[in-house]
């Protein structure tokens, strides 16, 4: 739980960023009046996809869930709120949907350049996917 309210000067988030190399960030909103194509996004970013690198998000207002798959290959929903910051490792399977308040803005980080690419599943022949399963096996044992 990050201090949402004063994201610019949060000390904690200048020391996730400075200790994690997120070198790049912008802010993206998410609202039918405030997202260009927005009925179009919102149906992209709920396709169950993967990228091959880390997604980190950061929620500066509003709510949303991201859904991620589990060893098993299940769904896991996690709400997300104001304040809350997740990292998805490369290779997960995942997708992202608002809540009823159909809102939610947001920071997002990158180690360097930012690479928008999402794969959509079946994506299993990416190294980053194969080297995100090896990891579940091993965290298994």
């Amino acid at each position: 739980q990050l201090d949402a309210d004063n994201y610019e000067t949060d000390p904690c988030l200048k020391e996730i960023r400075r200790a994690e190399n997120y070198s790049w960030m912008d802010i993206v909103t998410i609202h039918k009046d405030k997202l260009p194509n927005y009925e179009e996004k919102i149906k992209t970013f709920y396709e169950e996809h993967l990228h091959l690198d880390d997604e980190i998000r950061y929620i500066l207002e509003g709510s949303g869930y991201f859904d991620v798959r589990d060893k098993d290959d299940k769904w896991i929903r996690i709400s997300m709120e104001k304040g809350d910051m997740i990292t998805l490792p490369a290779g997960i399977y995942h997708r992202f949907t608002l809540d009823e308040n159909n809102y939610v803005k947001a920071m997002r980080l990158f180690v360097g350049e930012p690479v928008w690419t999402a794969y959509n599943r079946p994506a299993d022949d990416f190294s980053a996917r194969k080297q995100y399963m090896k990891f579940l096996a091993e965290e298994a044992h």
